[in-house]
């Protein structure tokens, strides 16, 4: 085939679709795993840091160093089987050994995860779970006492998951050494593709359920947030009834408490949208294990029913609530800006009035100066004309007053033609 018609990324993406496969593991065993994940901005955080912590912990068990653009790694650490995987907002280390220990869940398991290497991560933890597999004895009510003893009464959820080949227990709680626990009791025979992807998907289950939680600290921030933001549009709301106040100033403070609801909405409209992202992921992979009731216990559901989805229930309706106030806010806008046009217009129309009345003023104070113009003009006009022609009036006994009188109306509509003569050229210019 010619390589020249091939798409430059179809091998890579065919191959991202094996590169993470399920673990195949063998009961009874143990599973250790690790989430870490940047506390701010982890989205965008610098990658390379995440392959140099992976580095160091293959250097401390002498496995060999990852590539640094590596998205994903597997590697022998002493008697571990180390899956390091790199997601959008986080790094995950899971380590699989064969065997259980002593003591059951003991925390001494997770030192293939050293202390002082953990607290030089580039992240913190937010998920640590410790997987114990065993083999489901031929009467499975011998495990109850066991899963009482390990397990907190008031929330402990057990069930048979994937038609009845495995047990699953866990109390999603946190243990004295920081570990979330969880037991797996699969039945002899169980093939050990299907042992792992029961122990992948209860690890991704308290993964993404960690992940979607942290939209549950964010709404509960921004809920005190818009609690006085919703105060403050309120009374805006109030104060556009009141004529007596200037809309500018109105303008203006809405445009404040709409500033810092967007600000709201850029700050948390990634972690929202991750949160419903991730609130899907955990309810597709317990629908996945096909549970069904064991020992008339908990099931899973039940357990997220009510501990984990009205926590989801709060963050959208958080999200909801913001994108209301922003609809509120935008729509006081238009009906403000709306008045402040609404009240420029007014203020226009009052200064081309005024303006109208001045100019109006103006022609007539421009008329009267004209015709006391003409009349000045006239005097000298006549005066001077009375001097020219008084000589040759005398001559044919003519009065002075005659010749005066006579004069003063030829002078005058000479000297009113000129000025509309004069008028008339200077509007035609203009």
């Amino acid at each position: 085939m010619n390589d020249d018609a091939e798409h430059p990324l179809r091998y890579a993406l065919v191959n991202e679709l094996h590169a993470r496969p399920s673990p195949r593991l063998e009961a009874p065993c143990t599973a250790v795993f690790l989430a870490i994940k940047e506390p701010r901005d982890a989205a965008s955080r610098d990658r390379s840091l995440d392959v140099a912590h992976l580095a160091e912990l293959c250097r401390r068990h002498g496995s060999p160093s990852p590539d640094p653009q590596a998205g994903h790694y597997a590697a022998q650490l002493g008697r571990h089987k180390l899956r390091w995987e790199s997601h959008t907002e986080f790094v995950t280390y899971t380590a699989f050994a064969r065997g259980l220990p002593p003591r059951p869940f003991d925390p001494s398991v997770g030192e293939v995860f050293p202390l002082e290497w953990q607290s030089a991560a580039p992240g913190k933890r937010v998920a640590a779970v410790i997987v114990h597999v065993d083999l489901l004895p031929d009467d499975p009510r011998e495990i109850t006492p066991r899963l009482a003893e390990w397990f907190a009464a008031d929330s402990i959820a057990s069930v048979w998951v994937l038609d009845e080949s495995a047990v699953v227990a866990g109390d999603f709680r946190i243990d004295s050494g920081g570990w979330m626990r969880f037991a797996v009791f699969v039945r002899p025979g169980t093939a050990s593709g299907r042992i792992g992807r029961i122990v992948q998907r209860l690890l991704d289950l308290e993964t993404y359920r960690a992940m979607s939680m942290l939209g549950l600290g964010r709404a509960r921030i921004l809920s005190e947030q818009m609690n006085g933001l919703e105060v403050q549009l309120s009374d805006i709301l109030q104060s556009m009834t009141d004529d007596s106040r200037p809309a500018d100033e109105v303008l203006h403070d809405l445009l404040s408490v709409s500033t810092r609801l967007e600000n709201a909405a850029t700050q948390h409209s990634f972690r929202f949208g991750a949160t419903a992202a991730y609130e899907a992921i955990v309810t597709e992979r317990v629908a996945a294990l096909r549970e069904s009731r064991f020992m008339g216990g908990q099931m899973l559901t039940e357990f997220m029913s009510r501990r984990y989805l009205p926590a989801m229930r709060t963050v959208k309706s958080t999200e909801r609530r913001l994108a209301t106030l922003l609809d509120r806010a935008e729509r006081a806008g238009e009906l403000l800006r709306t008045r402040v046009d609404v009240w420029r217009g007014a203020q226009n129309q009052e200064i081309m009035q005024r303006m109208d009345r001045r100019a109006d003023l103006q022609l007539r104070l421009q008329h009267t100066v004209e015709g006391l113009s003409v009349v000045a003009i006239s005097y000298y006009a006549v005066g001077l004309m009375g001097y020219a022609l008084y000589p040759l009036a005398h001559a044919i006994h003519l009065d002075k007053a005659v010749l005066t009188a006579v004069l003063t109306p030829a002078v005058v509509l000479a000297v009113w033609f000129a000025m509309r003569r004069i008028r008339a050229r200077l509007h035609d210019d203009h």
